[in-house]
């Protein structure tokens, strides 16, 4: 069946608008996940995956997955190879390790093939499970946070801004920005943004809570 010029048209724009939602959503996921080209060079990554090393997005884009991660388990790599080399389309788990500002941190990466309908490609799909009980991960900084500053915490994640939070908390805007900063510092990461992806990774904020509710603080 041959497909008119105009038809072709509207579903590469239907394609577009799904694929805008489907990114829109990857920003907001907890879950550190990225989206790379079969040579391992990255695409796209969400703000919970780059958070992992203390950057933004941004900051990752088009570096390699092999650069970031290092894996030992060649009979998984090897599994991946020859998947991607018959187009099957399976879920590859495969141990890795980073390092990220001199810790060394090991955890899952879960291997998925995509298909991109609009680009016609093959993606790769990463979804990055760190194991909080490997070595070299740092104490829970659940222990570090305040009352306060895990309602403020809370607060960001459902979208409030600094002056919502204020009045939630009985603090002025400066009190607020104070602990946000000191909430960067001790996370290591460098905004808002940041801060609540890796919030999400460390189990400072409860999966279940997510997606946010934007009225919460208001």
């Amino acid at each position: 069946m041959t497909i008119a010029s105009d038809e072709w048209a509207d579903l590469r724009q239907e394609l577009a608008v799904w694929r805008n939602r489907f990114l829109r959503l990857l920003d907001r996921s907890p879950a550190p996940t990225a989206i790379s080209r079969t040579d391992g060079s990255l695409v796209i990554t969400n703000p919970a995956f780059s958070a992992l090393w203390g950057l933004t997005p941004g900051q990752v884009r088009d570096r390699n997955l092999l650069d970031l991660l290092v894996s030992t388990d060649e009979e998984s790599l090897l599994k991946l190879s020859e998947g991607l080399r018959h187009g099957r389309r399976f879920r590859y788990p495969i141990r890795v390790e980073w390092n990220a500002q001199g810790v060394t941190r090991a955890g899952q990466l879960t291997v998925a093939p995509v298909s991109d309908e609009v680009l016609t490609r093959t993606l790769l799909m990463a979804f990055l499970h760190p194991d909080p009980m490997a070595h070299g991960t740092d104490p829970n900084p659940a222990q570090a946070l305040s009352p306060k500053e895990a309602r403020i915490l809370e607060l960001v994640a459902s979208g409030a801004t600094s002056a919502l939070i204020a009045r939630s908390v009985a603090l002025t805007v400066d009190g607020v920005n104070y602990h946000l900063a000191r909430l960067c510092r001790m996370l290591k990461v460098p905004n808002r943004t940041a801060l609540v992806a890796k919030a999400y990774v460390l189990g400072l904020l409860h999966p279940t809570s997510w997606p946010p509710d934007s009225q919460e603080g208001r």
